[in-house]
């Protein structure tokens, strides 16, 4: 048993089970702004790990287009030296950087300058391609999207031959709400095909958001489980120890709410509340995803608590940091209202979840930094106990670690050893990086190796980017007409005392961050 346990180890580690992984076909990767910091500390560590994992075409090759002035060696200077930082913090003894595969990596890499609107940089790029194929990745800020899109279209670099793709690599944000959602969807498809276009939410590369199918659908004690008869309530958490840091510019005409909530909150919340799709094909599981959003009803603004940080403290005593408030924060308004904290309650109109809240809260400057789906089960009957001295049971609780640990934590009750019937709080736990080995990620690596093989499952589809635009619309508005007051949190807590309201009124509780 321990031989075939060991052998099943080893073969989820090098995802040989159901993944059915090949070389990618030949072909270039064309990066917009891929000068900036995205490329160096997660795309090229990321394309690092799959030449080293033989996921690479032999001819594979490189093009950053960018406006500084470089030269393709300068360029390959700054990946190196983001490359051994990378393997330096994250790697071991048994992972140290591969020489010839770096080598052989850097050799097909070459550096483009021009501007993203001008037609000659297209023109440049045709005649570089040469009719290979190609991804073409915008690492840019979001006020690029369209005009690069447009550019392909005209030059003739989005058309696509029998044997010569072409695909569109698109970060967030997608849109700064439902009306400009919608907008950029239309002008991307009428230079693109659906097919063509793959809309990257970096939280869906992450091993334990893609193990949410699996442990729901390949475990037949989860799923009978999984419905409004036995769940109370789920919390999806994402937050962060971090400030805006220098992106005080951008998040000032942003907020948590369109920064987290839109994309990746609602990509969590749709992949634990959908339904089995009927293969693990692309449209298969979005569909379903797409039919969880469009359950959802709007969010009503009495259901949000919006936060915003002031200034605090992170750690104890002497060696407690002094943290700033948002407002005292590099190019934020004095006065600001935008939140950096954000909570809410929505509710799945459908069979399954019917009735069942779901909790989800974002923020920054908190206690601690973590990704997490809390499953919370009905609570079990106390009659059973009534004449021990039990006052409440242990709730039973699934934790889904997303970031930084990934794992998955049960929580439950036991009996304490003794002669009289005591009860505890036990968990189990499992954790990744204790049962597969595996070398250091960005979580990049499985959605550039998915595009290059035309995998859009883990990508995002039209109908749920404004799916999810749809749902926090109702509220953005509102809060645009009244100016809604802020809720204020000192910097290295858990968020404000109102959040833990939201939940109160129910006699719910969050789970601490701690």
């Amino acid at each position: 048993m321990v031989e075939v346990l060991a052998s099943a180890r080893s073969s989820l580690a090098n995802h040989e089970v159901g993944r059915g992984l090949r070389v990618a076909p030949p072909g270039t990767l064309v990066i917009f702004g891929g000068g900036g910091d995205l490329t160096k500390r997660l795309l090229m560590p990321a394309i690092y790990n799959l030449d080293c994992a033989g996921l690479l075409n032999e001819d594979f090759s490189i093009i950053v287009v960018d406006w500084a002035e470089m030269t393709s060696e300068g360029l390959i200077a700054q990946f190196r030296e983001a490359i051994d930082d990378f393997v330096n913090k994250r790697g071991t003894s048994a992972t140290l950087l591969r020489h010839d595969i770096w080598n052989r990596l850097t050799q097909n890499i070459s550096y483009l300058r021009g501007s993203f609107e001008e037609e000659s940089t297209y023109n440049e790029l045709n005649a570089r391609l040469e009719g290979r194929n190609a991804v073409f990745y915008m690492a840019v800020a979001a006020r690029f999207f369209g005009s690069i899109v447009d550019f392909l279209g005209s030059s003739g670099l989005a058309r696509e031959a029998e044997d010569v793709y072409r695909r569109v690599i698109i970060e967030k944000p997608f849109g700064s709400d439902l009306e400009s959602a919608k907008a950029l969807n239309a002008r991307m498809l009428r230079s693109l095909d659906e097919t063509q276009i793959y809309r990257i939410d970096h939280y869906l590369g992450k091993e334990t958001v893609q193990n949410i199918m699996a442990l729901r659908f390949s475990n037949g004690f989860f799923e009978p489980l999984w419905n409004r008869q036995n769940i109370d309530h789920v919390q999806i958490t994402a937050a962060e120890t971090v400030g805006v840091e220098k992106r005080g510019r951008f998040y000032e005409g942003t907020g948590a709410i369109r920064d987290m909530v839109p994309n990746h909150l609602m990509q969590l919340l749709s992949m634990t509340a959908m339904e089995a799709p009927t293969s693990f094909e692309a449209n298969a599981v979005r569909d379903e995803k797409a039919k969880v959003l469009s359950a959802i009803q709007p969010v009503k603004l009495d259901d949000v608590v919006r936060g915003q940080y002031v200034s605090g403290s992170f750690g104890i005593g002497d060696e407690a940091e002094a943290l700033r408030g948002y407002r005292e924060e590099p190019d934020i308004a004095l006065g600001s209202q935008t939140e950096t904290y954000v909570a809410m309650k929505l509710g799945i109109d459908n069979w399954r979840w019917a009735g069942v809240p779901f909790y989800l809260r974002t923020g920054k400057r908190l206690r601690r930094r973590k990704t997490e789906i809390a499953i919370h089960f009905k609570q079990a009957p106390y009659a059973l106990f009534r004449d021990t001295p039990v006052e409440q049971l242990t709730p039973n609780i699934m934790v889904l670690h997303i970031q930084p640990t990934e794992g998955v934590t049960m929580q439950f009750s036991a009996k304490i050893p003794g002669p009289a019937v005591r009860l505890g709080g036990v968990r189990m736990k499992f954790d990744y990086s204790e049962w597969f080995s595996d070398g250091p990620s960005t979580g990049y690596e499985t959605l550039i190796y998915d595009c290059l093989i035309g995998d859009q499952t883990l990508f995002q589809r039209a109908d749920t980017i404004e799916g999810g635009w749809r749902i926090v619309q109702p509220a953005l508005d509102r809060l645009a007409a009244e100016h809604s007051p802020l809720c204020f949190y000192p910097a290295g807590l858990d968020g404000p005392r109102e959040a833990d309201e939201l939940l109160a009124r129910t006699k719910r509780h969050w789970l601490p961050l701690s």
